[in-house]
């Protein structure tokens, strides 16, 4: 249970976090405001007009940046001290009854007051509402009817506080009341925009959540409205974290993944339950696993779709995306509205229930489908053709099928159910809706489903963070009712975005095979860049073969695990390549005693370096011996002077290059993870990451190309040492060469793209579902559709 000392900290690091936008866009009012100056310095006007113009061009010049930092100090100071001007000594004290109760005040300050006072109301004219939410917000948790008079959350602090700054750093005020136009509009979105932001943040902490979507639709400093293209620059791909909230605060809001296991796939595989392999050989060479029902079995569902509608409605296959797009009509238009608004009050009345406590964040599917149907009966009385009326029938046998899909968590089935009538304006409106699987809408629901749809029947737990994201990508796109695919491509962008972020930096059981894996990749590909870049700098000089392969198959390993653990300029790095560059010199021909004696000097420590190097990148004692026995035949071959001598010139350039070797490695997208050039995965397992390097059938192209296609954030079964387990993939390396996957109890196991493409052919590997969520869904209305096509007019 939450104590008064967390709700004090909450409230404290919401101060901060508003502190720290208004510091982040100061930069932006000053722009601004320089800009406006610039551009009026050039308008025509009076002799005494365009001279105070340009001397304040030339103020802002010489002291804008002297206004920006004491703001931004004085901002930090509130924070810090709890008062509203730049020093803790500026407010004024409460007066004495010894004192007198009158006092002058010079002109100055009362200018200050009125430039002050009308910033203010600038401010408040468009953050009113922002504003009011998140005082209340803060009431609750500091126990209090009203912020303080002088809190730094109110407006006319921010004003007072740039206001002071402007004067004292010697900027005209006359030049503050010609821009006064730039810094209201800027001030005022700056402020709207930080208010919006802890209003997001304390609602994810459930305090008061939001009601109805206010928070969620924000203002553009050219004006008001709702539509989507007015989404400020400060919007969640911008401003916030990939979940959705600021970064300063996202370190403290780690999600937990749900805990997944024992539902049943494909083939009828479940969690612990062992297969039976029989002849295991024979098995991995001619085991196929049936490609899942990827997009060309998409595509042909919607084409039967559209073709059983298009028998009764000859007009419905208007699917041309390059169609304009078609209007629901007035009626419909209303219609959906007040569902939308039916929708958000009795899902949102739930959350309230859970708030105070009266019980699980769910409704029951039953219920959900019976407030479907109701809702479709009203909106196809209101509907005005039959294509809109047929539209709301697929819409809603879509979502029949959706809310009734028994490997949803209840308490994100809701969250799903309130996206129905936002997908009905676009199904409406966008003519290639049902055309194409392809439509950013249908493809934002299967991502959404696939990250949660891997679940038992007993276990309905879904990660905090996740199910956060899902609630506010929902409550985004219902904010925006006419903006279409924009919305939804926009929250899909997002959501890919935060599904990175999630998995490598809040889930609990991700987040250190995430970084594991993130050195595999780094390792294995600058071992590869640094083999092609040796192969290139030994191609022309006479090194032993047995040297030259310990360079490229050994060494070049522990040059990148070195450059991965200390950095390519540090002293452990350029240590590994003075050891390559003295090895190659040892072996070279040594025809003088003198050459002979330096070689003899300097074999020890340098063997010692080689076993260290090879010993720190994870080489068993036995190769390590096996390794020094073959070198040890090549510097023989030196001494008897067999091998040919290298050009001192020559040498010391390939000192040269080896000591920049960074600046010559080939770009890492040029470089192919495959089983052909990998140096050994094997090397890289620890306790905390497997490595899959053996296992599986050889992979036909087709596998390959679904190794390809898979999506951070499904789920699957895997049969790997024994185990067999659900499997969530939580992350893929650079081109998807590398994937990893883990398991709700933090079970890592990393494959290469062809090894993965292995285990889908034997079908060790299956997806927990095998075909998106959206084509299912159309596939279950089909079937209604096909028993009854009737009721697509009714």
């Amino acid at each position: 249970m939450a104590t008064a000392a967390d709700y004090s900290a909450l409230a404290t690091q919401v101060r901060r976090l508003y502190t720290e936008e208004l510091v982040k866009g100061f930069v932006g009012v000053f722009a601004a405001v320089e800009a406006l100056a610039r551009e009026q310095q050039d308008r025509p006007a009076d002799y005494t007009t365009t001279q105070r113009r340009r001397d304040t061009f030339t103020a802002l010049q010489q002291r804008g940046s002297a206004w920006h930092q004491a703001s931004v100090g004085a901002l930090r100071n509130a924070m810090l001290y709890g008062v509203s001007a730049s020093r803790p000594g500026d407010l004024p004290r409460a007066p004495q009854l010894a004192e007198p109760k009158l006092s002058l005040v010079d002109d100055d300050t009362i200018e200050r007051e009125i430039l002050g006072s009308r910033l203010a109301l600038a401010i408040m004219d468009r953050a009113s509402w922002e504003f009011t939410d998140l005082r209340s917000r803060m009431a609750v948790l500091e126990r209090r009817e009203e912020l303080d008079a002088n809190d730094m959350l109110r407006a006319h602090v921010l004003a007072r506080i740039a206001v002071d700054a402007w004067c004292s750093s010697g900027l005209p005020v006359a030049g503050w009341r010609d821009l006064q136009p730039a810094l209201h509009d800027e001030m005022a979105a700056l402020v709207q925009g930080a208010y919006h932001t802890c209003n997001q943040f304390l609602a994810a902490q459930q305090v008061l959540p939001q009601v109805d979507l206010r928070p969620m639709i924000r203002r553009t400093p050219q004006g008001g409205g709702t539509g989507f293209g007015q989404l400020p620059p400060r919007d969640a791909a911008a401003a916030t974290g990939a979940g959705g909230l600021p970064a300063t605060v996202q370190g403290g809001m780690a999600g937990y993944a749900g805990a997944p296991a024992g539902r049943t796939v494909q083939g009828g595989l479940r969690s612990g339950q062992p297969t039976h392999r029989g002849d295991e050989a024979t098995r991995m060479l001619t085991a196929t696993a049936a490609l899942p029902r990827g997009g060309e079995h998409a595509e042909a569902v919607l084409g039967r779709l559209n073709r059983l509608v298009g028998r009764q409605l000859p007009e419905f296959a208007r699917t041309d995306a390059r169609l304009p797009s078609r209007p629901a009509s007035p009626g419909l238009t209303a219609a959906i509205g007040l569902a939308q608004q039916g929708i958000q009050r009795r899902f949102s009345a739930t959350q309230a229930a859970v708030v105070g406590g009266a019980g699980p964040a769910s409704v029951s599917a039953p219920t959900l489908l019976e407030d479907l149907q109701q809702r479709k009966q009203a909106l196809k009385k209101a509907a005005e053709t039959p294509v809109e009326r047929a539209t709301i029938e697929i819409v809603a046998l879509l979502f029949q099928a959706i809310l009734t899909e028994e490997s949803i968590p209840a308490t994100v089935r809701v969250w799903f159910a309130r996206l129905q009538m936002p997908v009905l304006r676009v199904a409406v409106s966008e003519p290639d809706f049902f055309a194409t699987t392809d439509h950013p809408a249908r493809k934002l629901i299967d991502r959404m489903g696939a990250c949660v749809m891997g679940f038992d029947t007993s276990s309905r737990a879904v990660g905090d963070a996740l199910e956060r994201e899902i609630k506010r990508v929902v409550q985004v796109v219902e904010a925006y009712p006419d903006t279409g695919r924009r919305v939804f491509q926009t929250v899909l962008t997002e959501f890919e975005k935060f599904l990175e972020h999630y998995f490598k930096n809040e889930n609990e059981a991700t987040r250190k095979g995430v970084s594991l894996a993130q050195q595999v990749e780094q390792r294995e590909t600058l071992a590869i860049q640094y083999t092609i870049e040796l192969r290139k700098m030994l191609n022309e000089v006479p090194v032993q073969e047995g040297v030259r392969q310990f360079l490229f198959q050994v060494w070049a390993d522990v040059m990148a695990m070195t450059a991965v653990k200390y950095g390519g300029q540090s002293d452990e790095t350029k240590a590994m390549k003075r050891a390559a560059a003295d090895l190659v010199w040892s072996a070279s021909a040594k025809v003088s005693r003198e050459d002979r004696a330096e070689v003899i000097r300097r074999l020890p420590p340098l063997l010692k370096t080689l076993r260290e190097g090879m010993a720190s990148a994870g080489v068993a004692p036995d190769k390590q011996d096996e390794q020094v026995r073959a070198l040890n035949n090549s510097l023989a071959a030196a001494f008897t002077a067999k091998a040919a001598a290298i050009p001192h010139d020559r040498f010391e350039e390939l000192m040269e290059r080896l000591e920049t070797l960074e600046e010559l490695l080939p770009d890492s997208d040029d470089v192919q993870i495959d089983e052909s050039t990998v140096l050994d995965l094997s090397g890289h397992e620890t306790s905390e990451l497997e490595v899959a390097t053996e296992g599986g059938s050889a992979p036909t192209p087709a596998m390959l190309a679904w190794a390809r296609e898979l999506q951070v954030g499904s789920w699957f079964m895997l049969d790997f040492r024994g185990r067999n387990e659900p499997v969530q993939l939580a992350w893929q390396g650079l081109r998807r060469q590398l994937s990893l996957f883990v398991t709700p109890s933090g079970r890592c196991v990393l494959f290469q793209q062809q090894r993965l493409a292995a285990f889908l052919q034997a079908g060790l590997l299956l997806p927990a579902q095998d075909e998106a969520l959206t084509v299912r869904a159309t596939r279950n209305a089909l079937a209604r559709l096909d028993v009854d096509p009737a009721r697509l007019l009714s």
